[in-house]
């Protein structure tokens, strides 16, 4: 039984074959049913709703139905639908055919055999447009889905490091921890300066390699307790505590700067090497507790400077931020 409520859309110049048409819809009982007399009209009806079948004839003035299938191609792809093209046509053999269906037709029924084709076709068209705008959907629903997976998760899907929600909860820990039994907290971002010029040399692959490199080599060269994220596609931050705000100085994490600048990753295009610039915004105690975002902020204000001067550059939390 047909589903009397799918879109069709009937294409025709010519009222004797739009009637034949209208007659075989009307017995089969569809109420959904519009009607074009040339493509552009038909093409600004689809624009305002889309349907499920088209059905319009092969030949006609201005664009014929060849062009008019793949425009509505163009239009299912701009509003993530299928919409079930077949034509009207007098055409035989496999070589017109054959051209119909590279251009995106989907069926065509033979002009001199429409009373007897058209409603089979049509209610196998019905099938597939529905089995096809259902996977559409479904297919939509999960990149959707995945999307607010990817917001709400904490972890960088590349690298599987914490990414920057997780980095701004474990450093409102870190500053909580200080303001509650003292200490510093510490907020180091390392910002790979050329990382533009290594993704025009190098593939996708091997920029991955890169950062999954850098990744690991940030691990070993951390201590256990510290955290090390990336919040950025060329940024990790490293979130540390010390004993006192004294430690978090240059000198405190000169070995990151280095392991990381001075010895080239392997890729699978030969070594790369990095050049990366470490900003370093730190707190304790005797002052108002800064938020996380503050810190970060903070530390961050200073990578201009410190990709210009290659340097490490600390700061110290004041509630007025002032150079360390």
């Amino acid at each position: 039984m047909p589903n009397t409520d799918t879109s069709i859309l009937v294409v025709d110049d010519t009222k004797f074959s739009s009637a034949m048409v209208n007659r075989v819809i009307a017995r089969a009982g569809y109420l959904n049913v519009r009607h074009a007399n040339s493509a552009a009209t038909a093409l600004k009806l689809l624009e305002e709703r889309p349907a499920h079948i088209l059905i319009a004839d092969w030949l006609m003035p201005e664009m014929d139905g060849l062009e008019l299938s793949q425009r509505v191609r163009q239009l299912d792809e701009s509003c993530n639908h299928f919409t079930y093209v077949m034509l009207l046509t007098a055409k035989e053999g496999v070589e017109a055919l054959a051209v119909a269906f590279e251009q995106g037709v989907d069926d065509f029924v033979n002009k001199s055999n429409m009373q007897d084709q058209l409603l089979p076709r049509l209610l196998s068209a019905e099938r597939i447009t529905n089995l096809q705008n259902r996977l559409l959907q479904e297919n939509q629903n999960l990149i959707e889905a995945n999307a607010k997976l990817k917001k709400l998760s904490p972890f960088d899907g590349l690298t599987g490091l914490g990414n920057r929600a997780y980095a701004a909860r474990r450093l409102a820990d870190t500053i909580k921890h200080v303001s509650s039994r003292g200490g510093a907290a510490c907020c180091l971002l390392l910002t790979i300066s050329n990382f533009d010029a290594i993704r025009k040399q190098y593939p996708p692959a091997i920029v991955s390699q890169m950062l999954l490199a850098v990744a690991r080599r940030l691990r070993q060269l951390v201590r256990p307790l510290d955290v090390v994220t990336r919040i950025g596609p060329n940024q990790f931050a490293i979130i540390t505590h010390q004993p006192d705000i004294t430690h978090c100085t240059e000198h405190s994490y000169r070995r990151i700067f280095d392991g990381v600048n001075l010895k080239a990753i392997k890729t699978g295009a030969g070594f790369v090497s990095i050049k990366a610039a470490m900003t370093i915004a730190a707190c304790d105690e005797d002052a108002l507790a800064p938020s996380p975002e503050a810190l970060m902020e903070l530390a961050q204000a200073q990578v201009g400077k410190a990709i210009e001067t290659s340097s490490v550059i600390t700061i110290r939390w004041t509630g007025e931020a002032q150079t360390a």
